[in-house]
């Protein structure tokens, strides 16, 4: 991101209506109330995300923080990771600990996390789904387990150009990869992994990866 994709992401987190749009016109509204927590019909599968958390947690990509926030909660030593400021400051703002990091860079406890969430459609940050699900695995203790939420199935895995905008902004084009979840096999065989479960959750769509012994390598 850069300063008005952060500007329109902050308007997002304020409640402003934000959007997602593709290339080629198609658009969405950002799910800002799910990522807040405040969309009750999801808190099912935020649930099922955490559930087996009982270890040093890394949320990558943790937006504002609800997961974070859910597993101090429950006594579990948790960090989230963003690279946007206001949503880091509202991760810490509700008590929880987050960092303000690029994803791939230096980050504290690499190799030493028991779990890694990669929720919210984070598969498909940068583009790269294999290279985001290795960068994973590097984060993991062996045999760690990342649980990272995927797209329905048949949706394939297609890399697009989208930018954020919103009434009055418009940001700069990235590159984002959105992924079905009948391509976790594939993925987690190629980045490191090997599937442990997968299960839809309020139409929502989880995969349990279990980290291998040997090292990933990021290509």
């Amino acid at each position: 991101m850069i300063g008005a994709d952060f500007d329109i992401f902050d308007r997002a987190l304020a409640g402003e209506r934000c959007w997602m749009r593709a290339a080629d016109g198609t658009r969405h509204r950002l799910p800002t109330r799910r990522w807040l927590g405040l969309a009750g019909g999801d808190s099912g599968a935020d649930r099922a995300l955490t559930r087996c958390c009982d270890g040093p947690t890394l949320d990558l990509g943790c937006g504002p923080g609800r997961l974070v926030a859910a597993l101090l909660q429950r006594g579990v030593l948790a960090l989230g990771v963003d690279i946007s400021p206001t949503a880091v400051a509202i991760t810490r703002f509700r008590g929880a600990p987050a960092l303000r990091r690029d994803l791939f860079g230096p980050l504290p406890g690499a190799g030493r996390w028991s779990y890694a969430l990669l929720a919210d459609g984070n598969i498909g940050i940068g583009g790269d789904p294999r290279r985001i699900l290795a960068r994973t695995a590097e984060l993991l203790a062996p045999n760690g387990l990342a649980i990272v939420e995927f797209g329905r199935p048949g949706s394939g895995s297609v890399t697009r150009q989208m930018r954020l905008e919103s009434r009055s902004r418009v940001g700069s084009w990235f590159p984002w990869a959105s992924v079905g979840i009948d391509h976790a096999e594939y993925l987690a065989h190629a980045s490191g992994f090997r599937v442990l479960n997968t299960a839809e959750v309020g139409g929502r769509h989880i995969a349990w990866l279990r980290r291998h012994r040997a090292a990933a390598v990021i290509a």
